[in-house]
């Protein structure tokens, strides 16, 4: 029996698809090398997002289809990730020590935009990555209290303040800075000055993500906001009620206006299911989050239902995701995490950060 040839190998890998990026393999260049040693074969992939929850899957896929072929009796695959910069929008500049931002907005408020966005930061953590979370929402921020963490962070220099950290994420927000009674009884530009200041002058450490709560709306501010931040790309939060559906379409043409791609739709509170009887209910209607995604051609990431263990965790600071980590809540964020980060992986690459600087100098 003739061994295998590696070509024979990559033309069945090309067979294989990956769930989240909707390729095959090859197509997605995910191949890093092919090794034959008799009939036993070793396949190494590298993907360009987090995925550990989605690694034994992808490994026995590969392993179902490679055993397939004559000569092959077992296969060995190791599954590695490269996160890298991806661009963002013309005229911005992409930051320091951050690789990508995933925006995550919603029309209007009280569709659990900020409960997603630190569930997100925790799932994305958990596949894998270095995550940070910053509070974009600075007439009423949130994170504080939804990541347990009221501390005020340490400033070494005076100038550049370091991030608070909790379960391991990194966050940032003004609520770190002020008495949570305090109003912030401010105008647009001086909103927008402070949240720069916040992006700016916080000592981000390394972060594969990070993810921006963006106040809820589609005024001034969030266009102002999206127009001066390095966005990778955005995320929607809107329920399946046809008033809140009607404002999440405006944040996703908010968008499109300032050129920054949207992944795709989480749908909250689809669904609730009764703790004593188990009788499911639509009580927001149904299918709005789909038609949405459907209508504007992009990805419906996940539905979420409405589950009153989400919000209690997120009230006394304890995400879903960091405190019941096999849950199926949880399994529905880090899938929806998954998407997210493997459709940025598919963005173009920013390469900024690989040329020199060139300077001038007077001889």
């Amino acid at each position: 029996m003739s061994e295998v040839n590696k070509e024979t190998i990559e033309q069945a890998l090309s067979e294989v698809i990956d769930v989240n990026l909707k390729q095959d393999l090859k197509s997605a260049g995910a191949i890093k090398d092919i090794a034959t040693n008799g009939v036993n074969a070793n396949v190494s992939l590298e993907l360009g997002y987090p995925a550990e929850g989605y690694k034994a899957a992808l490994s026995e896929s590969v392993k179902s289809r490679l055993t397939q072929l004559e000569g092959i009796d077992s296969v060995d695959v190791d599954i590695s990730f490269n996160i890298v910069s991806h661009s963002v929008q013309k005229g911005v500049k992409p930051l320091k020590n951050i690789k990508n931002t995933i925006a995550v907005a919603s029309g209007k408020g009280g569709v659990g935009k900020s409960t997603t966005s630190v569930n997100l930061a925790l799932a994305l953590q958990a596949e894998g990555a270095k995550v940070g979370i910053l509070d974009a929402d600075i007439y009423g921020p949130s994170q504080p209290r939804m990541l347990g963490c009221q501390a005020k962070p340490d400033s070494v220099d005076g100038k550049s303040i370091d991030p608070n950290v909790s379960y391991g994420i990194q966050s940032m927000s003004i609520g770190y800075l002020i008495n949570d009674e305090t109003p912030m009884i401010w105008r647009g530009p001086m909103v927008t000055s402070a949240l720069e200041q916040l992006l700016g002058d916080t000592n981000w450490s390394d972060l594969d993500y990070l993810v921006i709560d963006l106040p809820p709306g589609t005024g001034d501010i969030q266009l102002t906001l999206c127009q001066k931040i390095p966005v990778s790309g955005a995320m929607i939060v809107t329920t399946p009620q046809d008033i809140a559906l009607l404002d999440a379409r405006k944040a996703l043409k908010m968008f499109e206006k300032v050129e920054v791609p949207v992944f795709g739709i989480v749908e909250n509170m689809s669904l609730h299911i009764c703790s004593s009887c188990g009788h499911e209910e639509a009580i927001f209607g149904s299918g709005g989050g789909q038609q949405m995604a459907e209508q504007y051609a992009v990805d419906l990431l996940g539905s979420l239902p409405l589950d009153i263990s989400i919000r209690e965790g997120v009230d006394n600071g304890r995400p879903t995701v960091a405190m019941d980590p096999d849950s199926r809540i949880t399994e529905i964020y880090r899938d929806i995490a998954r998407k997210t980060a493997a459709k940025l992986s598919l963005q173009a690459k920013d390469y900024s950060a690989k040329f020199p600087k060139i300077v001038v100098e007077n001889a």
